[in-house]
């Protein structure tokens, strides 16, 4: 039991430490209030290099320009939405983990739900085709002829008999 609780105890530890193993220290800011929101600006902020992580994650050498410049314009003054602002101007779009709704991301945020549709709607004709066809099947293609009844029957016949010895 011991054993049990000091490995839920290290993995507890491990699991928490990750989150904030890619800030160092010397990139918190003094003010616990300033800070948490570095922290939350920097989870919405791609990784220019890692491209899938946040700059809050990721050890990168730029991701780490990028939250000691996240703390610059909050130690200045700015507001969160000045903070990325700024930040889309000098990087563009694509250091935004979520993009925004604009004329040029409407393709990105409206390909999902359209494909999920399309699909949807796919499958709606295909089942739709197929038991109009199963319903509208000639009866007689359902049954044997007596010519194809005898030959079958012939079939059977001769791989049931037993092989003779030779």
């Amino acid at each position: 039991m011991r054993k049990l609780i000091a490995i839920l105890f290290v993995l507890t530890v491990a699991f928490l430490a990750s989150s904030a193993y890619a800030v160092q220290p010397d990139e918190i800011m003094s003010d616990p209030v300033k800070e948490s929101r570095a922290r939350d600006l920097s989870r919405e902020l791609r990784c220019m290099v890692c491209q899938n992580q946040s700059i809050d994650d990721s050890e990168a050498p730029l991701a780490r320009d990028l939250r000691l410049l996240v703390r610059e314009r909050i130690a200045a003054g700015d507001s969160d939405t000045q903070v990325i602002d700024f930040l889309v101007a000098r990087y563009g779009e694509f250091v935004l983990l979520k993009p925004r709704f604009n004329p040029h991301t409407l393709v990105l945020w409206l390909l999902p739900p359209l494909a999920l549709m399309g699909g949807g709607l796919a499958l709606w004709t295909y089942s739709r085709r197929r038991s109009k066809s199963l319903g509208t099947a000639d009866p007689s293609l359902l049954h044997l002829t007596e010519e194809e009844e005898a030959r079958l029957e012939r079939l059977i016949a001769v791989e049931t008999q037993p092989e003779k010895p030779a």
